[in-house]
């Protein structure tokens, strides 16, 4: 029999991440799941707790890899009709994670759905202001822009199948897919209520080489826009002034001042040098990558009001 679901988890040395998300699928209201990994070449414990978690393998030489690359491979040894993308280093907040993530597929136009990804509060500051700005408490279904990402996404595979991942890319595999569904008349859902906790451990100059490979990546997807030094300026301040705000507001603002600043420098200034490597962003992918909003509550949908988190300790 065909699994509900197969989970498709890219990772390379995620060893102190990966039980957690494995522990987190295990205790999701839908059972029958099939979990492939795809590691790159790690040298510390992931490959042996995925084995020890019954999980399918699949390798790729660490000189091989990009994401699509990886996603790609793991696809193809799918058994079931509809694929949910996690990193590694996220995990599940509630029980019915997968349950929500499949629910829009009973609209046969859609073709892809991401959820929410909140920070933890040992993350920087300014990216959990990223999270709440990307993933807003209500869902959108369907969403009118591509904008998506596969640290927390399902599609379908038969789509897949018409359109593999971008292989060339250094990043938004996910952004290229969505795009190229949404031109040919598929639907874009995104559920709020599919929340997943995403932890991302990074150097400060990860930062920047994680968003310089970002605007390379966009520069591709989209040929004719820009980001010229006036954005790079204009959105430093704008966003280290919003954030800065709301540090103020959250009694934050002394602890966070420096690292606000200096994330937001790195994060700017890496699209800014990738953008020249590879004209004007549109305003609605603007506001959707570069432009910070109030988010003010933490209310999570009524959906979920009533259900309690997996507890993981």
């Amino acid at each position: 029999m065909k699994p509900s679901c197969s989970i498709v988890i890219r990772a390379f040395n995620e060893g102190k991440h990966l039980g957690r998300l494995l522990e987190g699928i295990s205790r999701q209201t839908i059972k029958d799941v099939q979990v492939i990994l795809v590691d790159s070449g790690s040298t510390d414990r992931t490959v042996e707790i995925a084995k020890e978690n019954g999980v399918d393998i699949i390798y790729i030489k660490p000189e091989d890899f990009t994401f699509g690359r990886s996603l790609n491979l793991g696809i193809k040894a799918v058994k079931s009709e509809f694929v949910l993308i996690a990193s590694a280093h996220v995990y599940p907040v509630y029980p019915n994670w997968i349950e929500h993530m499949l629910e829009p597929f009973k609209d046969p136009s859609i073709a892809l759905v991401y959820g929410k990804q909140r920070g933890i509060p040992a993350s920087h500051y300014s990216e959990r202001q990223i999270f709440n700005h990307w993933y807003p408490n209500e869902s959108k279904n369907p969403q009118s822009h591509p904008f998506c990402n596969n640290a927390n996404a399902a599609i379908r595979k038969k789509l897949w199948e018409q359109n593999v991942y971008d292989e060339s890319l250094p990043g938004l595999e996910d952004l290229a897919w969505a795009k190229w569904a949404q031109e040919n008349n598929y639907k874009i859902a995104y559920i709020a209520s599919a929340e997943i906790k995403h932890v991302h451990e990074e150097l400060w100059r990860g930062i920047k080489k994680r968003y310089l490979r970002e605007g390379m990546a966009f520069k591709t997807i989209y040929p004719q826009e820009k980001f010229t030094i006036i954005d790079f300026f204009r959105l430093f301040f704008k966003n280290t002034f919003n954030d800065l705000s709301q540090a103020k507001k959250d009694h934050e603002f002394f602890k966070e001042c420096c690292g606000v600043i200096k994330f937001r420098w790195l994060q700017f200034l890496g699209t800014y040098l990738g953008y020249q490597r590879s004209g004007p962003l549109t305003w609605q992918l603007k506001q959707s990558f570069y432009y910070p909003r109030n988010t003010g509550g933490k209310t999570i949908e009524d959906s979920q009001k009533n259900v309690a988190p997996i507890n993981y300790e």
